[in-house]
């Protein structure tokens, strides 16, 4: 089976822009506006036109058989608003996830966004975490490690500001990708420097914090081929020991996983050479970040199952990136799949 664990829902149909606009023109009025959840003006069949033509169709041509799919990255907007706008804009985006998994139970499974917002605590994130899984059925969450959307002025991962959702995420035994969403920073252009750094970041703040040792069966997914990690891995594991940690391989990497959202073959076999087999999930974010045809190959840029395909590692190793670590790390996929 080739699962991908990295899709997001980039194509929804118009009715969910039109209620993102209306709570923000809400907003220039009143920033402290309030309002009610209210209701989205989508049927099944807009949804359905919206997927069959784009993540279905690119499954199927690109030999996929599953994506773990969640609300696009780049709307979760945490920044905009007050915690009232992101719970309900939060609980949309993923009912409008658990509507396209009703759908097409067979290639889709859900993934949630958590209704974060800056200088606010994370009950409303738990509670959303746990309706999700237990209600719906999703097998995981994205977790935004900056939900200032590029001003970095939340607590760094390791602080106990996130343990409730560290606690809540232990207790559901699912996992969480670790995803910054929309940049209102100009310093930052969104999916080349802002979501790079965020990956970057992540890694280091997991280092330096105590997490992985309070929650020893924590898991995180760090997107994008683990932004820097990978390619700076002496670094780390020289920073590592000058910091009197241990080993990256005992202190991290049975907690920490990277995707393959790497859109070259060279990428791709750097780190399947640097980073232990275990620790590697097929992932594409197709209809993302990068959608072009690469010149130099004239496949898409983000077709990333030929590059494992066209890898070096034996087969096992390869069945083990496209099923069974993933497996591993969204356990609730064995309750369906």
């Amino acid at each position: 089976m080739i699962i991908d664990c990295h899709g997001h829902y980039t194509t929804t149909p118009k009715g969910l822009e039109d209620y993102r606009n209306a709570q923000k023109k809400a907003l220039e009025k009143d920033p402290l506006f309030v309002g009610e959840k209210g209701a989205l003006n989508i049927t099944d069949d807009q949804i359905r036109e919206s997927i069959e033509r784009n993540q279905l169709r690119l499954q199927r041509e690109r030999g996929a058989d599953l994506t773990l799919f969640s609300p696009r990255a780049s709307w979760m907007g945490h920044h905009i608003g007050n915690a009232h706008t992101s719970k309900f804009w939060t609980g949309h985006t993923n009912d409008l996830i658990h509507r396209v998994v009703s759908l097409y139970p067979k290639n889709f499974a859900g993934v949630c966004a958590l209704p974060q917002s800056p200088g606010t605590g994370l009950e409303n994130s738990v509670a959303e975490l746990e309706r999700c899984v237990k209600e719906l059925g999703f097998v995981g969450c994205n977790l935004n490690l900056d939900p200032t959307g590029g001003y970095w002025t939340t607590p760094p991962l390791g602080d106990r500001y996130w343990y409730p959702i560290y606690e809540k995420m232990v207790e559901l035994d699912v996992p969480a990708m670790i995803h910054v969403s929309g940049c209102c920073n100009p310093a930052f252009y969104v999916t080349g420097s802002y979501y790079l750094n965020a990956d970057t970041t992540a890694f280091m703040q997991l280092m330096q914090s105590s997490v992985t040792r309070d929650f020893p069966t924590i898991r995180f997914v760090i997107p994008h081929g683990g932004g820097a990690a990978p390619y700076h891995w002496g670094r780390f594991r020289g920073l590592a020991d000058m910091l009197k940690l241990p080993h990256l391989d005992e202190l991290l990497m049975n907690n920490v996983y990277f995707d393959t959202c790497v859109y070259h073959q060279k990428g791709i076999d750097l780190l399947l050479s640097v980073i232990h087999n275990k620790n590697i999930l097929f992932a594409s974010e197709m209809v993302g970040a990068v959608q072009g045809i690469d010149p130099e190959t004239g496949h898409y840029f983000d077709d990333t199952k030929r590059y494992i395909d066209n890898s070096r590692i034996s087969e096992a190793e390869k069945a083990n990136i496209f099923e069974h670590n993933i497996r591993r790390v969204y356990p609730r996929l064995n309750q369906r799949f």
